[in-house]
């Protein structure tokens, strides 16, 4: 059954201050995926019977792609997984990969194709490249975007069909860039200015809507761990390919606990993440005008990741 989308929250959400936005997020409740509205109940899951991540919803259509865990590991990055896609009523599941890989974190194309993009594990390097697949695709039609002999990572996507990726480029050095996709041929890569960047990592970075805005991790020093990231929110010019006025909103002095998955909604009002400084993984929306932050996950028993909003990839 399909959820509604709602434009006024019930009173008694309103009157705890627990529920501001309208738009829906998709997330992951004890591995399986949910739709609901922020501060409402969680209702009947999408998948059951798996375990499955890190949902992304496409700009049109209400398609989730996700990854599913095939074989487990202690080492994430030996997982097994395979890229499948579901729609936001429960309908028209779909593989688009046959299992045999480590595919990672899926996000969307914004430029109107709805092309459904992820990163697969190089296992010979223990690097990663950029994948691209298709809405009802098979196993076996995804192509790489990327070469496999250098890392590249996709985090987020331009309405002009450019993606927001890090890379350890052969020629001109790691960093994050706007990558122009040449199927079949060499991308383009053009470079982010980021003062931060000089410090630490940026993870898990999402454009906004308008694209005039992201948000990300970061966490100070090059050698990627977690937990102990911060959630920050900056603006981004896209013409200039530069991140400033960067601000922490959660987190800001890297505590070890999991904050993580920052992502925006309600167009660039608020920004959804998850975080287990209760112990359990909780959502939590923090509101851009006046800076506060409420818990809107439901189920202090459960665990809640990966929130991502309505129609707003990555």
């Amino acid at each position: 059954m399909r959820i509604p989308r709602v434009t006024v929250l019930l009173p008694c959400l309103l009157a705890c201050g627990l529920a501001s936005a309208t738009d829906r997020i998709s997330y992951y409740m004890n591995g399986e995926i949910h739709v609901s509205v922020p501060g409402e109940p969680d209702g009947k899951p999408l998948t059951t019977g798996h375990w499955d991540f890190k949902p992304s919803w496409s700009k049109t259509d209400n398609h989730l792609v996700f990854f599913r865990r095939l074989k487990d590991n202690p080492d994430v990055l030996k997982w097994i997984t395979a890229i499948a896609i579901i729609d936001t009523d429960g309908t028209g599941f779909n593989l688009l990969t046959d299992g045999t890989h480590t595919d990672f974190n899926p996000t969307w194309t914004r430029d109107g194709t709805n092309m459904p993009l992820w990163n697969r594990k190089n296992p010979e390097k223990g690097s990663f490249f950029v994948m691209q697949g298709k809405v009802g695709g098979k196993p076996g039609e995804e192509v790489a975007l990327t070469d496999e002999s250098y890392h590249t990572w996709v985090y987020s996507t331009l309405v002009d069909g450019r993606l927001l990726v890090s890379c350890a480029h052969p020629t001109q050095g790691r960093g994050y860039y706007l990558m122009t996709r040449k199927p079949g041929g060499t991308p383009l890569y053009e470079r982010i200015d980021c003062e931060l960047a000089k410090k630490g990592l940026l993870e898990r970075i999402s454009v906004s809507p308008s694209e005039k805005k992201v948000c990300f991790e970061f966490m100070t020093g090059f050698k990627f761990k977690e937990p102990g990231h911060a959630i920050y929110i900056a603006d981004f010019d896209v013409q200039k390919r530069a991140i400033t006025n960067v601000k922490a909103i959660a987190n800001e002095d890297e505590k070890p606990i999991w904050f993580a998955y920052p992502r925006w909604i309600d167009g660039e009002s608020s920004v959804v993440y998850h975080s287990t400084e209760t112990g359990k993984g909780q959502i939590y929306l923090y509101s851009v005008k006046d800076g506060s932050t409420k818990r809107v996950s439901t189920n202090a028993g459960a665990e809640y990741r990966y929130p991502h909003g309505e129609a707003a990839p990555n």
